[in-house]
């Protein structure tokens, strides 16, 4: 039996994956499913560099726009909707681009990680939430650092969520959640997969980040949190999570300047960036696609990729394609 076919591009945040995704299933006739973890709120548009209707441009789309932001959104949540969206793509008789930036999100669809044998006992999970609360996000990390230093290092402090999953794993199972990690790694998909990583020069990245902060805040970001604050959002909350929404909440609760807020998003961002790109260079299998390699020729990149998929017989273009 032919195994089915997926496409992922991905990427660090503000590399142009958006644009790339939307030309390459233009032209293989593909949909696509968001792997963004912030993309699928609604009310969350502006910090979130949501897609618009106009720039989908009639390309299908999943996972955005589908959630409230007092939802939770995890990783198994994730990877439950997706597989949804793909048997209804392969119903459509089209092929799923996977695109987003949450590596991990990734991982555990392409290799359909079983998340079904993590315990339901939740207390000590309660508990390290209450230290949270009590002691800071930095005590947390370090209790972390002391059982698993590769988790640590993985995994930014101020991603609380995270950090309490990884001890929560180790408490419950024994195991560093960093070496769990690694031997998923060496799962074998059941797709027909290419996995395309696009990728830039990191000055040429951080300026992009730069860039678009300083965009949000001209779109209106202030306004968007501050509405989403008076709808009672906080940064308890997954959603308030996000780059760019927690720290603009920490504005308008007076507890820094816009300016400081601003320069936080930016610098957190650009560290964001970093880590995504250590995490795609763990993973196998993967064909990067870096901008400066093509003199930054969008139509020469996706002639790269079409022909990729075209030697693996992932697809062919589609009949209207000028490409």
């Amino acid at each position: 039996m032919t195994s089915k076919p997926m496409i992922i591009l991905t990427g660090p945040t503000a590399v142009g994956k958006t644009k790339a995704s939307i030309s390459l299933a233009k032209a293989i006739g593909g949909e696509i499913i968001s792997a963004d973890s912030m993309q699928v709120y609604r009310l969350m548009d502006i910090g979130s560099a949501k897609i618009t209707p106009e720039e989908m441009d009639g390309v299908p789309h999943y996972l955005v726009d589908v959630l409230d932001p007092t939802e939770d959104f995890n990783v198994v949540r994730f990877q439950q909707m997706a597989k949804s969206a793909l048997d209804q793509i392969y119903a459509n008789h089209h092929i799923p681009i996977i695109v987003g930036g949450t590596g991990f999100y990734i991982q555990a669809l392409l290799y359909d990680i079983d998340f079904t044998s993590n315990p339901s006992d939740t207390s000590y999970r309660t508990e390290l939430e209450e230290l949270a609360q009590e002691k800071g996000a930095g005590y947390l990390h370090d209790q972390l650092r002391l059982v698993d230093p590769k988790a640590a290092d993985d995994i930014h402090e101020n991603n609380v969520k995270r950090v309490i999953r990884a001890l929560e794993f180790y408490m419950q199972t024994g195991t560093r959640i960093s070496e769990h990690n690694e031997q998923e790694r060496k799962r074998t998909a059941p797709y027909n997969f290419a996995y395309f990583v696009l990728n830039d020069e990191r000055s040429h990245l951080y300026e992009r980040i730069d860039r678009r902060v300083d965009q949000m805040m001209e779109q209106g970001l202030v306004a968007e949190v501050d509405r989403l604050r008076s709808m009672g959002m906080n940064r308890q909350m997954v959603s308030m999570q996000g780059l760019g929404y927690k720290e603009i909440l920490t504005y308008l609760d007076g507890e820094c300047t816009l300016d400081e807020a601003v320069y936080i998003i930016k610098r957190e961002t650009r560290h964001f960036a970093k880590r995504q790109i250590t995490w795609f260079k763990r993973e196998k299998d993967v064909t990067w696609i870096n901008k400066q390699d093509y003199d930054y020729d969008e139509t020469t990149i996706l002639r790269a990729m079409l022909e990729i998929l075209q030697n693996r017989k992932i697809c062919g273009i589609a009949e209207d394609s000028k490409i």
